[in-house]
């Protein structure tokens, strides 16, 4: 048996009739940048999140770096993001000109710690991007806590939380992309909610954030040719807003579906002494964007894995922080000992919506297999 890390195709044939009547609308009326499927998609994307705004951009990279620039980070600001995240979280903060700080994740969530978060601000801090890792929400209230102390500003990194939740003291539950200044999203094709392409959007109640995002991801404008100041070209392209709006119906389906093949992960390893299962806080409702565990002979496992069919993932091998593109910033591993540890013994199983209980049980008596023969 062959099991894929995800199985795109899969999704596609469940909904192809509806993806390539999306398709023939946008290309029968060139409506390829921009345009009514962009504003469509965002108007819904805004509402299933229940948010004020929403804003198409070409990546999630860039959704990131725009939210930055729109809060008004600039030259010499200091913006604390996860020592455990993909480099995105990191390298859009040094994109919109300001200056990293990684604080340490927390060794159950593997989400930013907030006390980690407050051993790293200084004068010079302006902002937070909170990464919402594997899907799994960070503390949001305890780093609102944190940056209404210190008037910091929080840019949630939603791209693997897309219908994630989060139960805060003050409101209940909410959707993450919802808890800071501003969100970003990633439409990567991988992610829950992930187009035929790149694509990414920002998420806001903030009409100044707002405004400032719309403009700065077209090229400084609002009018065609009244640049009000210097922006960028990064824009979610008609065709890949129209594939999401189809999605976009599916999603929470699929978030249910994943939470299910999450659970049954946790209820069936969770016996082995090996392996540690990700811990989930009463607090939050993932959205699985990875089920990850932790086990020291990772290496081991995930080769015995691939040699069955069983296709896995490491996310992420190297800390940020120790990166060689963070070499000029001088940190140790033992600076960031829990992301430091992590990176050699976490180990992403397959997990997705389509992927079958004769799969998943194959998956787990593979992992059965392996431990007991070591």
């Amino acid at each position: 048996m062959n099991i894929p890390f995800v199985d795109l195709k899969a999704q596609y044939l469940s909904i192809e009739n509806e993806i390539q009547a999306a398709i023939n609308d946008v290309i029968s009326e060139t409506a390829f940048i921009k345009g009514k499927y962009t504003a469509k998609f965002e108007d819904e994307f805004a509402k299933a999140l229940n948010a004020d705004y929403c804003i198409g951009v070409g990546n999630g990279t860039d959704a990131i770096s725009l939210s930055l620039k729109a809060i008004g980070i600039t030259h010499g600001d200091e913006v604390i993001t996860a020592a455990n995240s993909f480099i995105a979280s990191s390298e859009s903060i040094t994109n919109a000109g300001g200056k990293v700080q990684f604080a340490d994740c927390d060794k159950s969530t593997y989400t930013i710690d907030p006390v980690k978060i407050e051993e790293k601000i200084t004068p010079r801090t302006k902002a937070i991007v909170v990464v919402h890792l594997y899907g799994q929400p960070a503390d949001m209230d305890a780093i609102n806590i944190l940056a209404k102390r210190y008037n910091l500003k929080i840019i949630e990194d939603s791209a693997q939380a897309h219908f994630a939740e989060y139960k805060t003291e003050l409101e209940g539950w909410k959707k993450i992309g919802t808890l800071g200044d501003a969100s970003t999203f990633s439409f990567f094709p991988g992610k829950n909610l992930g187009a035929y392409g790149d694509g990414g959007a920002i998420i806001t109640n903030n009409p100044a954030i707002e405004k400032t995002a719309r403009m700065l991801a077209n090229h400084g404008r609002i009018s065609k040719y009244d640049h009000e100041f210097e922006g960028v070209n990064s824009r979610l392209d008609g065709l890949q807003a129209a594939i999401l709006s189809v999605k976009l119906k599916y999603l929470a389906t699929w978030t249910d579906k994943r939470r299910k093949v999450a659970a049954y992960y946790s209820e069936m390893l969770k016996d082995i002494p090996e392996i540690t299962i990700p811990y989930v806080n009463e607090k939050t409702k993932p959205a699985w964007h990875l089920y990850v565990i932790q086990t020291k002979n990772r290496d081991g496992l995930s080769q015995f894995l691939n040699q069955n069919g069983i296709a896995t993932g490491i996310h992420y091998p190297i800390a940020l922080p120790n990166l060689k593109a963070y070499e000029y910033l001088g940190y140790k591993p033992q600076d960031y000992p829990v992301a430091s540890n992590l990176q050699n013994k976490i180990l992403s199983l397959p997990v997705f919506p389509e992927l079958t209980k004769e799969q998943q049980d194959f998956i787990i008596s593979k992992i059965l297999e392996f431990h007991k023969k070591n």
